[in-house]
């Protein structure tokens, strides 16, 4: 096992890292930015070093401080989390031509699941089911109503180096095609430094579904299980469950092997998501993404196969063989992402936290980076804490998420838990047959 490592992250992510490092008997070190200084992601860790101001890209997509930080304090190796420089396959690269261990999948991984146009045709190749669309970037606005054409409206205009539900349109004429086009090819270029967009196939009613893979010191590749994440906003989740209540058990062994071959695929190794769309109308699935890092929503796979996926990720890129026993599973998860919003438009409302106490009991996690006294910062995401809740089957879980958001108490920044306690009494989410658009239903 490693001895030593550097946490290349903030907030709620860095203080899970760093609890299963020091659990192992792993020296811990955390960087932040100077506005993070009080959190206690940087109390908790061994050690901690700062590496500049609140703006990300002069501290934490900062590869050159967080290297030198490394180097200075010993870290034999650096966990990225997810966000930042996570599925920067440069900077892996980087951490390894520095001697350095990389918990992570290889850069060359991370580089072809990067680009989706790439990562559709290889999954296609792998024989992955993959949404209709375009092989090759729609480079103009001609090209782009052509794709359509063939693959019929509505359509998806989506970054091709997008992620995290951003970058993404729908167009159901050409009008709409036109303009969304431009706009998404802009942002693109803007946010990813990449102007090349995707058309591919808009299915109105859909879920979301992922696999969460482990790729093995050993060469192997398995699949877990999968989860469901289709309460969103704006593209981006706010509830997941596991097991999916749409999944039979024909369609999650359809599910897992896909996702096993999507691994395969590029020598995948250390943790990693393969995420699909589900049409509950036909049972048929479509590889939408693959993220490749440790997702936001790990802890509800944690939970029904009683394992530890930050310590799988050090066994992995220790070269030890992994702990997880693939015929174990029990219960139902949930995890609601606590955010810094508004419940009604979920826009950002970030501040100083006046009142913060957090519910226990049997069955309910809290993986939180903030306590009382400390602020919400407008530079980063909103994410403050991840509450996840355990039944023995999604009835009790529900029962139990609504008891844990009722004893919630947050004061100071705007919050979504009046969202999560309206969704919890919600017919169509308590029905388990909901998709995609049901928060747009409820507003």
């Amino acid at each position: 096992m490693i001895e030593s490592l550097l946490v290349a992250n903030r907030g709620e992510i860095a203080r899970r890292i760093i609890r299963t490092a020091r659990r192992l008997g792993i020296r811990t070190i955390a960087v932040h930015s100077d506005t993070d200084a009080d959190l206690p992601f940087v109390l908790e860790a061994d050690e901690a070093v700062c590496i500049g101001p609140a703006n990300p890209a002069q501290s934490y997509r900062n590869a050159d401080a967080i290297l030198a930080a490394a180097k200075s304090t010993g870290a034999q190796a650096i966990h990225p989390g997810y966000g930042f420089l996570s599925e920067n396959p440069d900077f892996a690269r980087t951490v390894v031509n520095n001697g350095l261990v990389w918990v992570g999948p290889g850069a060359d991984a991370i580089s072809a699941m990067g680009d989706k146009i790439n990562a559709r045709n290889l999954m296609a190749a792998a024989g992955v089911p993959v949404a209709p669309g375009s092989s090759d970037p729609a480079a103009t606005v001609e090209e782009a109503r052509r794709a359509a054409e063939s693959i019929g409206y509505p359509v998806m205009v989506k970054a091709s180096a997008g992620g995290g539900g951003m970058g993404m349109a729908v167009a159901n004429d050409d009008a709409e095609l036109h303009k969304e086009y431009e706009k998404v090819r802009t942002f693109a270029e803007r946010m990813f430094g990449d102007g090349s967009v995707l058309i591919e196939r808009y299915f109105p009613r859909v879920r979301h579904v992922e696999v969460q893979i482990l790729g093995l010191a050993d060469g192997r590749v398995i699949a877990l299980s999968e989860r469901e994440c289709s309460v969103q906003r704006r593209n981006q989740k706010l509830v997941e469950e596991a097991p999916s209540p749409a999944v039979t058990p024909e369609l999650r062994e359809r599910l897992l092997a896909a996702a096993v071959k999507a691994g395969e695929a590029v020598n995948y190794r250390n943790a990693g998501t393969v995420e699909c769309l589900l049409d509950p109308a036909t049972g048929d699935f479509f590889f939408l993404e693959m993220n490749t890092r440790l997702q936001v929503e790990h802890p509800i796979t944690e939970i029904i196969h009683g394992i530890d996926l930050v310590e799988e990720q050090l066994r992995i890129a220790s070269g030890m063989p992994s702990s997880v026993d693939l015929g174990k599973t029990s219960g139902h998860a949930i995890e609601l992402r606590i955010n810094a919003e508004d419940p009604k438009r979920f826009f950002p409302g970030p501040g100083r936290i006046t009142t913060w106490v957090e519910p226990s009991g049997e069955g309910v996690r809290v993986d939180s980076g903030y306590t009382e006294g400390t602020t919400v910062s407008q530079n980063y995401d909103s994410l403050m804490a991840k509450l996840i809740v355990f039944g023995s089957d999604r009835q009790e879980a529900i029962e139990k998420a609504r008891a844990a958001v009722a004893g919630f108490a947050i004061a100071g920044p705007k919050n979504n838990l009046p969202f999560f306690a309206e969704l919890l009494e919600n017919p169509e989410f308590l029905s388990g047959d909901y998709d995609t658009g049901i928060v747009s239903r409820m507003r």
